[in-house]
């Protein structure tokens, strides 16, 4: 039987999973929706539940990212076109999850973990990107929103040095960095408006 078709239910099943409002369900009794930004994503948990709880949500969170790629690349053989799906349907997932009626995370871990088996340097490179950014302005946000409108870019230098990249997957890394962008637009408006929280030394 032919196991590719199931790639894309796979990944966004997985995606689906929400594991940050879990991690807080089982620590805190709460639901994370209800505080802080309303955010499901590893930010939002660890202002409500702590670091670790955050640290745990974005580890998971990068882990159901990683695996439906990574199943796609042994069941396809390396396929672009069957990794870029399940990058795209896992993110799609997390973001779209239909057991939260299609509301749910921004994006950021799961599309870390999506591009680890595709392009491991530009996600090295994004994430160095993203901590500078976040270091200087202390605006998690911003760091994401710069990382995410970096990855298209990184992908087509790093992929295949000297070579440009299969185009199924230069338009869905692009795809991916327009969600994660657009779901972080409330958190652009309030940087512009100067309301967005920041990183302090205290936390």
């Amino acid at each position: 039987m032919n196991k590719l078709p199931f790639i894309p239910l796979i990944a966004y099943v997985l995606g689906s999973i929400p594991f940050g409002l879990l991690i807080v369900l089982s620590t805190r009794g709460g639901d994370v929706r209800r505080s802080g930004s309303g955010n499901i994503g590893a930010t939002n948990v660890t202002r409500t539940a702590g670091a670790v709880a955050g640290i745990l949500t974005f580890i998971l969170d990068a882990a159901k990212g990683y695996f439906p790629v990574w199943l796609a690349a042994r069941w396809s053989h390396g396929s672009a076109r069957w990794l870029t799906a399940a990058a795209v349907c896992v993110v799609l997932g997390h973001m779209f999850p239909v057991w939260l009626g299609f509301h749910g995370g921004k994006g950021v871990a799961t599309s870390v973990g999506a591009f680890i088996p595709i392009c491991g340097k530009a996600v090295i490179v994004a994430v160095v990107l993203w901590v500078i950014v976040v270091f200087f302005w202390r605006y998690v946000s911003l760091g994401s929103i710069t990382a995410a409108a970096a990855m298209p870019i990184l992908v087509y230098l790093l992929y295949a040095p000297g070579h440009a990249p299969p185009t199924v997957l230069s338009f869905g890394t692009m795809l991916i960095s327009v969600l994660v962008i657009w779901k972080h637009r409330e958190n652009a408006l309030r940087i512009l408006d100067g309301t967005e929280s920041r990183i302090t030394p205290k936390e």
